[in-house]
């Protein structure tokens, strides 16, 4: 449903509601807070309680003020349109550099990187690294991560690649035998 946007405002909206949910819990509420809350400035001028009647939906009721806050800031500070850079986009309130840098691929197509845990665990496991723990951060991941972005199309590879990390490389039991990166992959090698 958000893959067909390219608007930075949907984009934000549908990560913020994604951190740690299902897509398929995330869809129906993302559909009806875009129909109550249609862009930046309905949102910037909304009441928190009726912005908790969405996210404690989706158990997300203490990042309520996200979404408001990260609309007052982009009203505020940018006349209410997103700026095209990794570094003032990470200023919003409630947009780390995942966000951040998904909306850079996907809007903008204009992304030095996208991390996050699915794609540092494919990137880990690929090239071999053996890392444990919160690797997302670690420089290695992200000097990979620099690497791989640099396609033509950083908004259809960020989608594929995010489909084959839920489909094939999955945290637990990933589907090695029907990897069509496996002749390459040191993890499969191993």
């Amino acid at each position: 449903m958000w893959r067909k946007h390219i608007s930075p405002y949907k984009i934000m909206i549908a990560e913020f509601m994604l951190q740690r949910t299902k897509a398929e819990q995330v869809e129906p509420v993302y559909k009806k807070f875009l129909l109550h809350y249609p862009d930046i400035a309905t949102l910037s001028k909304a009441r928190i309680k009726s912005i908790e009647k969405y996210t404690s939906s989706l158990g997300l009721h203490k990042r309520a003020p996200n979404f408001i806050n990260a609309a007052k800031y982009i009203v505020k500070n940018f006349k209410g349109k997103y700026p095209k850079t990794r570094k003032e986009l990470s200023t919003i309130p409630g947009v780390g550099d995942y966000v951040a840098g998904a909306i850079m691929a996907v809007c903008f197509n204009n992304a030095d990187y996208v991390i996050d845990s699915n794609i540092a665990r494919f990137i880990n496991r690929y090239s071999g690294l053996n890392l444990t723990g919160e690797i997302r951060r670690k420089k290695v991941i992200v000097e990979k991560a620099v690497e791989l972005f640099q396609v033509e199309n950083q908004r259809n590879f960020l989608f594929a690649l995010l489909d084959f990390t839920a489909l094939i490389c999955k945290p637990i039991n990933p589907t090695c035998l029907v990897c069509p990166l496996q002749e390459k992959c040191k993890y499969y090698k191993t």
